[in-house]
């Protein structure tokens, strides 16, 4: 696991005409649970359907229809509380937040306010090395996880009189995940949400998908003076920290970082201009790169939330949250520590295999019973270079982890180079797909000649032709390479290269 002796980095400052001032952040993010129904019908969460296909009554909000709790959503969020270290509610509540959109057919939306189903947990971020090397890592609180069902979508572009509704969004069930205004610059806001999706992608919980708003966040940003954050954490004492403004709906780690560092700016010149920052939300406009006002922010009681009458507290079993927990897959920061541990690789290295759970579950298939080191650096530089050169994803791979492991097998034994095991990659992504490395090599006669004797002939050969060369490399010693280099190409590469340098070394007398 991460070393929770850590180094918090410092937050960002920002140099404003009058003073220095620091960024204070805080996110809310909406993830949509990943399940095939909604959170209160069996209406499917399919993306891409034709407007209004996947829609159930109750969605609609057709008279009489009541909702009826869907449990896998309920499981789903309980297994993002525990791999968030979250307490878990054994009692929630589900209320009504009342506002009106064309595309909230009810009027309301079900959400949970006051009693939600994951209580206080925390997410490590890891920054990278500091400037002692140590690592840097920010501890971001999370405040509550409570489930709530999505809007639809209203359409404005299609007609120049009319819009349009598709109701398939209506109902999805969504996690809303509120950290602590924790977060202390761009950079780290992104990466938070980049941990929070690993981490949900390794529990299944939520696909992630930024494109297709599955994950999105609303950002809550203010700025203070220095060591006005140190305030708070003492007292609690939300006033110090500036007044807040949100800007919803972020999908895009690029763009989160671009927004909060324009609308920290725009906050930081009025308030030096002897302004007053309105609490409002906004939105992010990408092509501007700045944001606008959408609407002044609304407090809980504006919403005029109650308990919804048709839903019953909801309440589980610890028997059943320990069932959940008994099952929980290995996470990403536990992966990365026994990467380090098992295979002997570096960090980084850990890293980036980590990534992704598909990424990590591949580079294990290849690894098995097979040098961890080695694996990692072709899954890594081979594998991923190719993979991010052609814009294709681990799934789309044309060489399976299977292929790979052959193609090591074959190093391993001495039946190929590297060169030639590199040779042998690219027939097994071009034109040998899904064919077995070794009957490929054979095909192609890549087989690294290790006769001893066939190899001596060979430098033998290159020494006789080259006698100024032989005075040059047994007054410098390094020029030796010269010779091995001429072996290898008079045997086409094949000789193995270890038994060239100890024979031109002994032929040379070095």
């Amino acid at each position: 696991m991460l070393d929770l002796a850590f180094e918090t980095p410092k937050p960002k400052v920002i140099a404003g005409a009058k003073a220095d001032w620091e960024l204070v952040i805080g996110l809310e993010v909406h993830a949509q649970v990943a399940s095939k129904a909604k959170l209160f019908s069996g209406a499917s969460t399919e993306f891409g359907g034709e407007p209004n296909s996947n829609v159930a009554f109750v969605d609609a909000a057709m008279p009489g229809m009541l909702p009826v709790i869907n449990e896998f959503c309920v499981e789903q969020a309980v297994r993002t509380g525990l791999g968030l270290k979250a307490q878990i509610n054994l009692r929630s509540a589900f209320d009504r937040k009342n506002y009106f959109y064309p595309d909230l057919p009810q009027g309301y939306q079900i959400s949970q306010l006051y009693h939600p189903i994951v209580g206080e947990g925390e997410v490590i971020v890891d920054m990278g090395p500091g400037p002692n090397g140590k690592t840097t890592a920010r501890r971001v609180r999370i405040e509550r996880i409570h489930l709530e069902q999505d809007a639809g979508k209203s359409i404005h572009d299609l007609d120049p009189t009319m819009s349009f509704v598709d109701l398939n969004r209506t109902g999805v069930a969504l996690m809303e995940i509120v950290s602590r205004p924790d977060i202390r610059g761009p950079e780290e806001a992104a990466a938070y949400v980049a941990k929070l999706r690993q981490i949900m992608r390794y529990l299944g919980t939520c696909d992630g998908n930024m494109q297709n708003g599955n994950l999105r966040a609303d950002v809550n940003i203010s700025v203070c003076r220095p060591g006005d954050h140190e305030k708070y954490q003492a007292t609690g004492d939300h006033s110090v920290l500036g007044t807040r403004c949100e800007i919803k709906n972020m999908n895009s780690l690029r763009f989160i970082q671009a927004a909060i560092e324009y609308e920290a700016r725009r906050q930081i010149a009025i308030v030096e201009d002897g302004g007053k920052i309105e609490q409002e939300t906004r939105l992010y406009d990408p092509d501007k790169g700045e944001t606008r006002s959408m609407r002044s922010k609304e407090e809980a009681h504006d919403y005029r939330y109650f308990p919804c009458p048709d839903l019953l507290p909801l309440e589980v079993e610890q028997e059943w949250v320990d069932g959940i927990a008994a099952a929980m897959p290995e996470l990403p920061d536990a992966k990365k520590a026994r990467f380090v541990t098992q295979y002997g690789m570096t960090d980084y290295d850990a890293g980036v295999l980590t990534a992704e759970v598909e990424n990590a579950a591949f580079f294990e298939a290849v690894a098995q019973g097979r040098d961890g080191k080695q694996a990692a650096n072709w899954v890594i530089n081979e594998l991923f270079g190719r993979l991010n050169k052609e814009g294709l994803g681990i799934a789309e791979s044309p060489v399976g982890a299977g292929q790979l492991g052959g193609v090591l097998d074959l190093i391993a034994s001495g039946e190929i180079s590297g060169k030639m095991a590199k040779d042998l990659f690219e027939l097994l992504w071009t034109t040998e797909q899904g064919a077995d490395p070794a009957a490929v090599a054979a095909k192609h006669g890549m087989k690294q000649v290790t006769d001893t004797g066939a190899i001596e002939a060979a430098v033998d050969a290159v020494i006789a032709a080259n006698p100024a060369q032989v005075e040059k490399a047994r007054a410098n010693p390094k020029l030796a390479g010269w010779f091995v280099g001429q072996v290898l190409k008079a045997t086409g590469g094949k000789a193995n290269p270890a038994a060239v340098n100890d024979l031109v070394a002994r032929k040379l007398g070095l």
